[in-house]
């Protein structure tokens, strides 16, 4: 698909509403995307939605496949006759606007249990062909099983060396002493994916389309590297990394940013012609219209950490894949519209890069405001082939910048986008990222609602992110209708 002059709005669905700790697949999901039709919106990004672990963090997922637990819907649990309305009174919570993520552990597995529980055998039919369906099945269950056996602990430091380094004798052992818990966690994620995909035809029956994100690394704590190691950089006997992903000292951190995750081996993949990098799209690409690649600049040049350093800072820049698993995303994937996250160190190899996949980039207009107007992310350097955002997820709201910005750089602001306190600053930004020559603008829904730093989703390099939530109160057909009429003034009607 291409996208057109349009617009969308940023939200992930653990901010969603709800009287159970986290936004869900539920009611509050379908009321958003009635209010992004209103509003006149044709896109909703969402972050990932893998299933997330230590840390919260969606870009650290257990499976590049496997759904957030999470996420599943209680409510609807109750109308297919899985779980009963008083056994949700137990978990309510009275805080709608954070997310308790040790609360949502203890508290959301057992009631989900009472759900596999009772509609194994109801749903068996569909449940076996959703397995002969997603292949990855079998290790993610696997994964979980064991790592719960093992009271949650990374693969690495399972007691069990067998098991650890996956010989077939193990395998079969653990599959035969921990089968209900391999089932219920593959029942989970034919509950996720049922509800989900239900959303997603819902969103687009109604005109909306789903921009998802694509983590460019997996956790190493996840499924993926202890199935297939010989797809990352590690040693070949103890299967610990070699160097692991992060990037330099940049705007966001002094240290630069230590993520920790596995290097791919870019020379086994290209050997393998990708294999598994092209199974993994192809699984993504049946839940978003629109990919959003995160961190594109690795695939020409990554930053590698020594395993075990405190800090990013000691790294090395390496040779990435490049035009030759661009190729691949170009040529095998065509009917995938991508978006490429170009942001950070970004050099002319990148930019050349860039330019060859013809992937749209990003223009950030909080990294614009350099006094000199030499910024590419101010508007008077934006091209069509963009997607303008006022701010991203690491980023604080718009309201929040203004708060805490230098004064040069807010008289700046000022002066440039002609903000003033009768429009808000906050739509000053709208209106003009909305009058960018981008075709796809997107504004966090924290932006709309003029919220501060409070409202920020994640710093980055910092624990206890990812909890902002509305509270349900703040969407209103008032907000939608004044959205609207922006959207049509600036050409971004829904095509």
């Amino acid at each position: 698909m291409t996208i057109k002059r349009t617009s969308g709005i940023l939200l992930p669905i653990f901010s969603l509403p709800s009287r159970y700790g986290i936004g869900t697949l539920g009611k509050e999901a379908y009321k958003f995307i009635d209010f992004l039709v209103e509003a006149n919106q044709s896109y909703w990004q969402v972050l990932p939605i893998g299933h997330t672990s230590y840390g919260d963090s969606p870009y650290q997922a257990f499976s590049s496949f496997a759904g957030n637990p999470y996420f599943i819907d209680l409510d609807l649990l109750v109308q297919d006759g899985l779980l009963k309305r008083k056994e949700l009174k137990e978990i309510w919570i009275e805080d709608l606007t954070r997310i308790d993520y040790g609360y949502l552990y203890e508290n959301r597995y057992p009631i989900l249990y009472k759900a596999y529980v009772r509609g194994i055998e109801k749903y068996r039919k569909g449940f076996e062909v959703f397995k002969e369906d997603n292949k990855w099945l079998y290790d993610y269950s696997m994964f979980m099983a064991i790592k719960k056996h093992f009271d949650m602990h990374s693969w690495l430091e399972w007691p069990d060396e067998a098991i650890r380094l996956r010989e077939t004798k193990a395998l079969k052992q653990y599959e035969e002493m921990l089968k209900d818990d391999i089932e219920f966690y593959a029942f989970l994620q034919y509950l996720f994916y049922k509800q989900y995909l239900e959303l997603k035809k819902y969103a687009n029956d109604h005109g909306i389309g789903i921009i998802g994100d694509l983590p460019i690394y997996v956790s190493l704590d996840s499924c993926e590297v202890w199935a297939e190691p010989k797809q990352f950089q590690l040693e070949i006997e103890t299967h610990v990394p070699k160097e692991v992903a992060g990037v330099p000292p940049d705007y966001f951190s002094s240290d630069g940013q230590l993520w920790g995750n596995p290097l791919y081996d870019w020379d086994y993949m290209k050997k393998d012609h990708y294999s598994w990098w092209k199974k993994r799209l192809e699984g993504v690409g049946k839940y978003f219209d629109v990919i959003r690649i995160d961190h594109f600049r690795g695939f020409q040049a990554y930053w590698a950490v020594p395993y075990g350093a405190k800090t990013a800072k000691n790294g090395r820049w390496v040779d990435g894949p490049s035009k030759d698993f661009v190729d691949v995303l170009k040529n095998d994937f065509p009917n995938i519209q991508f978006i490429a996250e170009d942001l950070g160190d970004i050099t002319e190899d990148v930019m050349e890069l860039l330019k060859y996949s013809t992937f749209p980039g990003m223009r950030v207009l909080q990294f614009s405001m350099d006094p000199n107007g030499t910024s590419f992310h101010s508007p008077h350097h934006h091209v069509p082939n963009c997607i303008c955002y006022i701010d991203t997820h690491d980023n604080v709201p718009i309201m929040g910048w203004v708060r805490t910005a230098k004064k040069e750089e807010l008289n700046y602001a000022k002066s440039y986008y002609g903000l003033n306190q009768k429009e808000g600053y906050n739509f000053s930004f709208i209106r003009a990222g909305m009058n960018s020559v981008a075709e796809l603008f997107v504004c966090q829904m924290q932006d709309y609602l003029g919220l501060d730093e409070k409202a920020t989703i994640n710093v980055p390099g910092t624990l206890g992110n990812w909890k902002w939530r509305l509270s349900g109160k703040e969407l209103n057909k008032r907000l939608a209708k004044k959205i609207s009429k922006i959207v049509h003034g600036c050409d971004r009607d829904r095509k």
